[in-house]
C-alpha cells in the first residue's frame, strides 16, 4: 500500500479483524448491529436493528442477567463494560462465545444512556483456567457463595463494632484486600469509623479530614462515585496531595466506594491491596455489592445503638436509685428490659421514704412492652410516690393510684386501654412489720434464715385502672431477723415455658440453694432466667428475651444475719403467721399450703399429712362455730433430728371446744378426737379475749420409719374443714 492511499474505514478494519460493532439506545429499547455483529449473533451477515428482547434471545440467559448488572455498574461509574457471553441458536445450543466491550454515554438531562461497543469471537479457555474466567464458570459460583455469606454475616451484626469485625474478616473470591477502612461524615468533615490491617496510630492523619481534601474517600463522599486506583502511579497522578499519606503503607491497588443508604451517601469504604488489581467489571461488581451491604449494616447498627442509648436514658430517668441505707435493713433491686425494639416496657420498682420514718417498696407492671407502657409507668410511679408521701396507708395509696390510672387511660374512642398490677409494701425497719396491699400482682415470697422459702398469700384487689372504686385490703406480715422478702414481676416467674406454679418452683430452688449476699442473690435470680448480666441500675442486669423483669429483695439484718456477708446461717426457729378471715374461707387452703411449705424437709410424710389435717380442722372450726377470724402461728424449733413443730390457732371467741362422740355417719365433731390420735401434745388455752388451740408433733428418729403418736396411721382425706 502506498503512503498516499487513504486509510481504510473503521468498519473495514473491524470487519477484517472479525469484530462487529453495535449500538444500544436505552430510551428506544433498540439495538443496531453491523453485518459482522449480526453474523456473530447467528443472524444473516447484514446490518439490522432489533428490539432488546430480540437480542436477548440470542444470548445465554445466565450471561444476559450478568451483563445487565455489569452495564448498570458501568453506567453508574462511567467506566467500560466488559464481559464474555455465550451465543445460542434457535434450538438453545451454544454456537460460540464472544467478548463484548462497550462504553456508556449518559444524557445528563434525561438520565438515559446509549452503549457503543464491539463483539469479537473468542476461544473458550481450557478447564484449568475456569476459576479465572470472568462472568462464567467457577468464579461466579464462588462469588455468589461469598456474597451470600457476607450478606448473612452483615445482617446479623448488631453494632458498629460487629459490622467492622465482619468486614475485616471478608475473604473475597480471587482477590482479598489486606487493608480496610470505613469513613463516615459529620458535618463537613470525613471521620474514620474503623480500620483493619494498619498499625496503632496510623489512623491519625485520616481521622478528621475536611470533605474538600484532595483524598479519594473525600471525593467519593462528595460525588457518590467510586474511585479505583490500580497502581501507585495512578494514585500519585490523580491525588498528588494525598499520595504521601498512602505511600508509607506499601499498597499497590485501592478501591474507594460510596456507602449509600436511601440515596444518601453516609460515608466511604476503602479496600487496599498489597498486589496489583486491575478491577475488572466482575471485581467491581463484587466490591459494589459488598459496599451496599456494608452501608445497610452500618445504618442498622447506628439506629440500634441510638435506640439503646435512648433506652438507657429512659431507664435512668424512670427508675430510681435505691435510697440511703436503712438501719437494720438491706435492699437490692434489678430491672431487665424486654429484648427487641427500644427495650422499654411497663415494669418498674421504687423505694419511697415515708413521713412516719418508715419506707415503702413498690413493684408493678403496666400492660404492654412499648413506649406507651413506659410512659404510663412513669406517670403511675410519680403518682404513687405522691400519694405515699402524703402519708396514706397502703390500701389508700393503691385506691388513689387505680383511680388515677383509670382517669388517664379511659377514653370511649380509645380501644387500647391499659391496666397495671402492683404490690405496695410499707416497711417498719424497727419491728420488721410489713403492711402489704396487692393489685392483681404475684404474692411475695419469704426466705427464712435457715433457707426455707414460703410464698405468703396476701389479700388483693383488681389490677389498677380497671375499676376506679376498687378496694385493696391490707395484709400484715412480720419479717423476722435474718429473713429476706422477694417481690417481683411475672417476667421472672412465667418465662421459658413456665407457668406460675412451675416458675415459682424454679425461683424457690434458687432462693433455697443460694449462698452469698443480697446483691449476689439478685444477680443469680436474673442470670438463672436470662443469662449473664450486661447492664445495671443498682447492680448488673441480664439481657431480656421474653418479658420485662423487675425484682426487689428486702432483708432484715441482725447479729449473725447474712444479708451483708453470707446467707447461710441456720438459726433454730422457723415460723409463719397467717390470718384467715370469716369472709375468706377459701384461705384455709392457703393455710394448709403454708404449713406444707414450712415442713418441706420434715422426714415423715405421715406426720406432715396429719399436721395439715389438724390445722384444717382447727381453722374450719373457728370459721364455722364462731364469728371471729382465725390467726395461725406455726413454729418449728430445735436441731434437725430432734425438732418440734407447734401449730396454734387463736380466735376471739370465749367458747371452749368440747370432746364429742360422733356416730359413724356424722360429718363433724371429730376434731378433738383427731388431736388425741395424731398429736404428740395438744391443748386449749383461754386468753383474755378468746382462746388458743394448739398441737405439737415431734420429729421421729431417723430409724423409726416415720411412726408417731401411739403407732396408728391415719390417712388424711375428707375429714378436714374447708
Amino acid at each position: 500500500m502506498r503512503t498516499e492511499d487513504p486509510l481504510p474505514s473503521v468498519g473495514d478494519v473491524l470487519a477484517a479483524l472479525a469484530t462487529g460493532m453495535w449500538r444500544f439506545d436505552d430510551a428506544a429499547g433498540k439495538v443496531s448491529l453491523d453485518a459482522e455483529a449480526a453474523r456473530l449473533l447467528g443472524l444473516p451477515a447484514e446490518p439490522v436493528t432489533l428490539t432488546e428482547a430480540g437480542v436477548r434471545s440470542r444470548f445465554h440467559p445466565v450471561d444476559w442477567n450478568e451483563i445487565d448488572g455489569i452495564v448498570q455498574l458501568a453506567v453508574a461509574e462511567g467506566t467500560l463494560a466488559e464481559a464474555r457471553l455465550r451465543i445460542m441458536d434457535e434450538q438453545g445450543r451454544v454456537i460460540r462465545t464472544v467478548r463484548s466491550r462497550s462504553k456508556p454515554i449518559v444524557d445528563a438531562v434525561t438520565g438515559t444512556f446509549e452503549l457503543v461497543g464491539t463483539l469479537q469471537e473468542v476461544t473458550e479457555p481450557p478447564p484449568g483456567a475456569a476459576a479465572r474466567t470472568p462472568v462464567t464458570g467457577d468464579w461466579r459460583r464462588s462469588r455468589e457463595a461469598f456474597l451470600l455469606d457476607a450478606g448473612r454475616a452483615l445482617a446479623e451484626a448488631r453494632s458498629t463494632e460487629e459490622v467492622l469485625r465482619v468486614a475485616a474478616g471478608l475473604s473475597m473470591p480471587g482477590f482479598s484486600p489486606d487493608g480496610l477502612a470505613v469513613f463516615g461524615v459529620q458535618g463537613d468533615r470525613l471521620t474514620l469509623i474503623g480500620h483493619h490491617g494498619h498499625g496503632p496510630g496510623d489512623e491519625a492523619p485520616f481521622s478528621a479530614m475536611s470533605l474538600d481534601t484532595d483524598y479519594p474517600a473525600a471525593e467519593v463522599v462528595r460525588t457518590g462515585r467510586a474511585v479505583y486506583l490500580s497502581s501507585p502511579s495512578d494514585y500519585r497522578k490523580r491525588y498528588p496531595t494525598a499520595w504521601p499519606l498512602a505511600q508509607g503503607f506499601g499498597r499497590h491497588s485501592w478501591a474507594f466506594l460510596p456507602l449509600v443508604v436511601a440515596g444518601h451517601t453516609i460515608g466511604a469504604w476503602m479496600a487496599a491491596f498489597s498486589y496489583p488489581v486491575s478491577f475488572t467489571p466482575d471485581e467491581r461488581s463484587v466490591l459494589t455489592t459488598v459496599a451496599r451491604m456494608l452501608a445497610q449494616a452500618l445504618s442498622r447498627a447506628g439506629v440500634a445503638e441510638s435506640e439503646r442509648e435512648l433506652t438507657d436514658g429512659l431507664q435512668r430517668s424512670m427508675l430510681p436509685t435505691l435510697g440511703p441505707q436503712i438501719p437494720g435493713m438491706s435492699v437490692a433491686a434489678r430491672y431487665v428490659p424486654t429484648g427487641g425494639g427500644l427495650q422499654v416496657g411497663g415494669d418498674w420498682y421504687d423505694m419511697i421514704p415515708l413521713p412516719t420514718g418508715r419506707f415503702a417498696l413498690v413493684i408493678g407492671d403496666v400492660q404492654g412492652h412499648d413506649v406507651r407502657a413506659a410512659g404510663l409507668m412513669g406517670q403511675l410511679r410519680i403518682a404513687l410516690r405522691a400519694y405515699a408521701s402524703e402519708g396514706h396507708r397502703p390500701d389508700a395509696v393503691l385506691s388513689r393510684a387505680s383511680r388515677f390510672l383509670y382517669g388517664i387511660t379511659y377514653d370511649e374512642e380509645i380501644t387500647d386501654l391499659r391496666f397495671a398490677t402492683c404490690l405496695y409494701v410499707e416497711v417498719d425497719p424497727t419491728t420488721g412489720i410489713l403492711d402489704i396491699a396487692r393489685a392483681g400482682h404475684p404474692d411475695p415470697a419469704i426466705r427464712m434464715a435457715d433457707g426455707t422459702v414460703l410464698t405468703r398469700p396476701t389479700a388483693g384487689g383488681l389490677p389498677l385502672g380497671i375499676d376506679p372504686d376498687a378496694d385493696y385490703p391490707t395484709t400484715r406480715l412480720a419479717l423476722e431477723v435474718g429473713e429476706t422478702m422477694l417481690i417481683c414481676t411475672d417476667g421472672l416467674i412465667e418465662t421459658g415455658g413456665h407457668d406460675l406454679d412451675t416458675g415459682w418452683q424454679r425461683i424457690r430452688k434458687i432462693l433455697e440453694g443460694h449462698e452469698g449476699d443480697l446483691e449476689k442473690l439478685a444477680d443469680t435470680l436474673v442470670q438463672a432466667v436470662h443469662g449473664p448480666s450486661s447492664h445495671h441500675t443498682t447492680g448488673p442486669l441480664a439481657d431480656r428475651r421474653e418479658d420485662d423483669i423487675a425484682v426487689l429483695l428486702l432483708c432484715r439484718q441482725g447479729e449473725g444475719c447474712g444479708c451483708d456477708d453470707t446467707m447461710t446461717p441456720r438459726p433454730a426457729v422457723r415460723r409463719t403467721v397467717l390470718t384467715v378471715a370469716q369472709a375468706e374461707p377459701e384461705r384455709v387452703a392457703g393455710a394448709r399450703h403454708q404449713l406444707r411449705e414450712l415442713l418441706h424437709d420434715w422426714p415423715s410424710e405421715d406426720q406432715v399429712d396429719s399436721a395439715v389435717l389438724l390445722l384444717s380442722e382447727m381453722v374450719t372450726n373457728v370459721l364455722v362455730h364462731t364469728d371471729a377470724d382465725a390467726l395461725l402461728v406455726a413454729e418449728m424449733t430445735g436441731d434437725r433430728g430432734s425438732r418440734r413443730i407447734r401449730v396454734e390457732v387463736t380466735d376471739g371467741s370465749d367458747d371452749l371446744p368440747h370432746k364429742r362422740h360422733p356416730g359413724e355417719l356424722a360429718s363433724s365433731g371429730r376434731g378433738l378426737v383427731l388431736m388425741e390420735v395424731l398429736a404428740d401434745a395438744w391443748g386449749v388455752d383461754p386468753r383474755g379475749e378468746g382462746k388458743s388451740i394448739w398441737f405439737e408433733l415431734h420429729e421421729p428418729p431417723e430409724d423409726s420409719g416415720g411412726s408417731f403418736g401411739d403407732g396408728d396411721s391415719v390417712v388424711s382425706g375428707g375429714l378436714g374443714g374447708a
